[in-house]
């Protein structure tokens, strides 16, 4: 097992402690190196890495129970009247061979099923438990979190290969006040983001990418796009304790 009492990493973890495996240190080491780079398209990912405002975790692939204590101490995060936009990476051990995108893609959504299945606190009572409903987001410990996935299967949208690992990204939704996507500093902002992710990818923005909000939106799919330009098919492959 994997000792959970200092689940949550700061950048400077990675430097002082002697405790963590060595992927994981190469796996950061990718991370902030592209992430860092002048011409990276997110620059809020890119500001927080340099600030020091990101944080960070990793899991083993036979043991997923660092996510939860280190997702636990994040959200705690966000008790502070003056917090800062905080995000969550975590770090998933690579596996022994590559995957394909659908490796990533079932791992990806097993891991929000457990985190679902050992939540301690009630899916709250006015959000809609059913993925298909255009108001359905991720929920954790009562907090609406915006999840998203890179992997190193991603070969076309370059901006979602972070490295040989997994790596989920973590956005509590109180980070996006005054940048939602109905809200003119938000739809600015995230048009720029997406015109330069658009440059490194050359690619034109994925079909699903939309906001939160969107009647025409199911926010699921925006979760783990596909590494092209096609829509997602299918139904959500997360299920709702309740919808069991």
């Amino acid at each position: 097992m994997i000792q959970t009492e200092d689940a949550l990493l700061t950048k400077d973890d990675f430097a002082k402690r002697t405790d963590l495996p060595d992927w994981l240190l190469r796996e950061y080491q990718t991370f902030h190196t592209t992430v860092t780079d002048k011409t990276f398209p997110c620059y809020f990912g890119m500001n927080g890495e340099l600030k020091g405002e990101l944080r960070y975790a990793y899991v083993m692939q036979n043991d997923w129970s660092n996510l939860t204590a280190a997702l636990k101490s994040f959200l705690t995060l966000f008790k502070e009247p003056t917090y800062k936009r905080h995000g969550l990476f975590v770090f998933v051990e690579p596996f022994e061979i590559e995957g394909s995108l659908d490796d990533y893609r079932k791992q990806f959504w097993e891991i929000l099923q457990y985190l679902h299945e050992v939540d301690e606190i009630e899916w709250p009572v006015k959000s809609p438990i059913d993925p298909e409903h255009y108001l359905w987001d991720f929920h954790f410990h009562g907090e609406p979190i915006f999840v998203f996935s890179n992997a190193p299967a991603y070969k076309q949208r370059k901006t979602r290969n972070l490295g040989n690992a997994m790596v989920i990204g973590f956005q509590p939704r109180r980070i996006f006040e005054g940048l939602k996507g109905t809200e003119p500093g938000g739809m600015m902002s995230r048009e720029k983001v997406r015109e330069r992710v658009a440059v490194w990818d050359q690619l034109p923005k994925h079909p699903d990418i939309s906001h939160f909000g969107d009647p025409s939106h199911h926010e699921w799919k925006q979760f783990f796009i596909g590494d092209d330009a096609e829509p997602i098919q299918g139904v959500c492959p997360f299920t709702h304790k309740e919808m069991k």
